[in-house]
C-alpha cells in the first residue's frame, strides 16, 4: 500500500492554521478558542481538529514550525561563504521573524512549559549564533565586542516594533554592530 500525499488545499489549510494560531495566541494568550483560530485561518473548527486533535498539539506544532524557521535562518547565514553577508542576512531575517512572533513564543513557554525541550532548542540556536558571530568577526566587519547576548538583546528590543519598521531596525542594528 502506498502512502497518500496530502491534498494541496490540506497543506495550505495546515499552514494557514499554524500562522493563525501563532497570531491569535500571541495576541490573546493560550486561552484563545479554537474557533477563533479557525476563523482567522478561514477554515472551520473541524478542519483545525482534523489537522491537530488537541490544542496542545496545535500549539506545539506551531512553535516547532516557528523554531524550524529560526534555525533554518541561522543555518542559511552560516552557509553563506561571505560571513559578514551571512551575519547581516540573519539579523535582517530574525528582526522580521521577531515582529511576526507577536509574543507567541513567550506565551507558549509560560502556558506549556513541559511541551518541548525549550532549553535544547535555545542552546542549539545560541551555538549557531556564536559561530555566526565568530565567523563575522574574523572578516573584520563585525565589532570585536559583539556577543551572542547582543543578538538576544536585539531580538528582545525588536519584539515591540511594528512590522513596517522591522527592516529599518535591522539596518540600525547592523550599523551599530559594524566595525
Amino acid at each position: 500500500m502506498t502512502a497518500r500525499l496530502p491534498r494541496t488545499d490540506a497543506g495550505d489549510n495546515r499552514a494557514r492554521i499554524l500562522t493563525a494560531a501563532r497570531t491569535a495566541i500571541g495576541a490573546a494568550g493560550p486561552d484563545v478558542p479554537i474557533r477563533e483560530i479557525a476563523r482567522r485561518a478561514e477554515v472551520g473548527p473541524a478542519t483545525v481538529y482534523r489537522h491537530f486533535p488537541t490544542k496542545r498539539t496545535l500549539v506545539t506544532e506551531a512553535f516547532t514550525d516557528q523554531s524550524r524557521v529560526w534555525q533554518s535562518t541561522l543555518t542559511q547565514g552560516l552557509a553563506d561563504p561571505d560571513a559578514w553577508r551571512g551575519f547581516c542576512f540573519v539579523v535582517e531575517k530574525l528582526c522580521a521573524l521577531q515582529v511576526r512572533d507577536h509574543g507567541f513564543i513567550e506565551v507558549v513557554k509560560s502556558a506549556y512549559p513541559q511541551a518541548l525541550d525549550f532549553g535544547a532548542m535555545r542552546a542549539s540556536s545560541l551555538t549557531a549564533a556564536a559561530e555566526l558571530i565568530r565567523r563575522a568577526k574574523a572578516t573584520g566587519h563585525l565589532r570585536p565586542d559583539v556577543t551572542v547576548n547582543d543578538l538576544v538583546l536585539m531580538l528582545t528590543a525588536g519584539s515591540g516594533i511594528p512590522a513596517a519598521a522591522a527592516r529599518r531596525f535591522a539596518v540600525h542594528v547592523i550599523h551599530a554592530f559594524q566595525a
